[in-house]
């Protein structure tokens, strides 16, 4: 019990706690967007109710758009089509295909140069920087990483963990009220995280309250503790339960690798406790993803049923098949996999490295036919994760594949069915395009050089014709 209240976590604590954050949340989200506003990075003018109800969205754009595409990528096949017109009405997709009618008085944006992909998906990203900033300093910069993101050709990201805030759901609604222009998100708020990459610093007095109350773990030590931790996520609007499944040290003695080279991935969460977790997410409509590297606590998400592995860089041939079997798809995190070997080498023998697990768990995971989601685990460089792809490639996918992990894949790792809305170009979805000059089908690096974004029907950019205007709420 707290002193003198309810339990954490009760429906009544809850509630209160609810209340507070609202009170906070408004007066932090008035000072950054009246900053916004202030910046001219509106689309419109907005009502500051709007900015606080649920389910209220941005008026389309009422316009007709035609775009001439000399090639597009069509993810469902992989197969690159040629010569393609691409019809959009308001922020839908309304005809595609070679003999599809330019209607009068369209709008024709000539791109028969080029190659015409869907908007891409990152599925697993952090816009919110590290650093004791102050909330409002967190939160702009928080809008200006996802900005970056919808500029450089990601039309939908997925934020992971929204560091200790949860400033994340904030930044979402106030795009999708159209207060501010940025991509489609679904957001994790904070992360269920009894973990840590190393030891955390020794409490100054023994205090029972030390470890179950922090904000960065939300309170989780038992099966109906994680049911009040997702329900609290539930409550301030997460689309996503980000659990961290494991830890990556052991004492004082190892981190990250033993000396024979293997991981040390010890477990911070029980099964029953992720079972708890998944089963009270998917009862209130909230997906989970799972951050694990391997052992027991790879086996516990997948058996639990979670909707997405992170990481997974040490799964077991038993992982791979069950992964298949229950159709859990993985993101594999290569931005962050990147540099791991300085790191790795001289912990595990120089043996193997993070990077290296990767690689041999895209070959197992590809052979099996379990789905690959693209993710970057991007924090600083907001706007090149693209540069992941060329590894992907490396690793065995072709640049078919690679391009479908980070559309077509991804839309369907996504909730609410979004796969419906995104991920591809045809009749009925969302008009998030993307363009590049080159053929990334021959050089996966194209998709590091977008040229054009389009995102429901608004050109965010155009670096390839003149004849389409910027719209006039974005202003990069």
């Amino acid at each position: 019990m707290r002193k003198g209240g309810d339990p954490k976590g009760s429906p009544r604590s809850v509630v209160a706690e609810k209340g507070v954050y609202m009170m906070r949340s408004q007066t932090v989200l008035r000072m950054v967007m009246g900053l916004v506003v202030a910046m001219g990075g509106v689309w419109g003018s907005v009502a500051w109710g709007q900015v606080l109800q649920s389910g209220v969205r941005a008026e389309p754009p009422k316009t007709v758009i035609a775009v001439r595409a000399g090639r597009l990528f069509d993810s469902k096949t992989g197969n690159m089509l040629t010569n393609q017109v691409i019809i959009v009405n308001g922020d839908r997709i309304t005809d595609v295909g070679p003999s599809a009618q330019i209607p009068t008085g369209a709008t024709v944006i000539d791109l028969s140069n080029a190659t015409v992909l869907p908007g891409l998906i990152d599925t697993h990203l952090h816009i919110m920087p590290r650093g004791n900033w102050s909330l409002p300093y967190k939160t702009l910069a928080g809008l200006k990483h996802a900005q970056d993101d919808l500029y450089s050709g990601f039309t939908t990201i997925v934020d992971m963990s929204a560091r200790h805030t949860w400033a994340t759901i904030d930044i979402r609604n106030a795009i999708n009220r159209g207060l501010t222009w940025g991509p489609r998100m679904q957001v994790a708020g904070p992360q269920i995280n009894p973990r840590s990459r190393s030891m955390a610093p020794t409490p100054i007095e023994i205090d029972a309250r030390t470890f179950d109350e922090g904000e960065q773990d939300m309170g989780v030590n038992g099966p109906w503790a994680a049911r009040a931790a997702v329900r609290k996520l539930k409550a301030y609007g997460a689309d996503w339960v980000k659990l961290y499944a494991s830890e990556d040290f052991e004492g004082d003695e190892y981190q990250h690798f033993k000396p024979n080279g293997k991981m040390v991935n010890s477990p911070s969460l029980t099964l029953e406790e992720i079972q708890a977790i998944v089963d009270e997410a998917h009862r209130r409509g909230m997906k989970v993803s799972c951050h694990t590297f391997g052992g027991e606590s790879m086996t516990s998400c997948i058996t639990a049923g979670v909707d997405k592995i992170e990481h997974g860089n040490e799964g077991t041939d038993a992982d791979v098949r069950m992964m298949a079997q229950k159709k859990i798809p993985i993101t594999y995190t290569m931005e962050n996999m990147l540099n791991t070997g300085r790191q790795d080498l001289p912990r595990s023998g120089g043996q193997v490295s993070r990077l290296t697990l990767t690689r041999d768990m895209v070959k197992k995971t590809l052979a099996a036919g379990v789905s690959i989601s693209f993710g970057s685990d991007m924090n600083n460089e907001h706007g090149k994760q693209q540069r992941a792809l060329v590894h992907y490639v490396k690793f065995g996918l072709t640049p078919a594949q690679a391009l479908q992990a980070i559309t077509i894949n991804a839309a369907n790792a996504l909730n609410y069915d979004w796969v419906n809305q995104v991920g591809s170009v045809e009749k009925g979805k969302f008009a998030d395009i993307i363009a590049v000059s080159g053929n990334p089908l021959q050089d996966i690096t194209e998709v590091e050089r977008v040229k054009f974004v389009m995102k429901g029907g608004e050109v965010v950019r155009n670096d390839l014709t003149a004849s389409s205007p910027i719209s006039q709420s974005i202003r990069p």
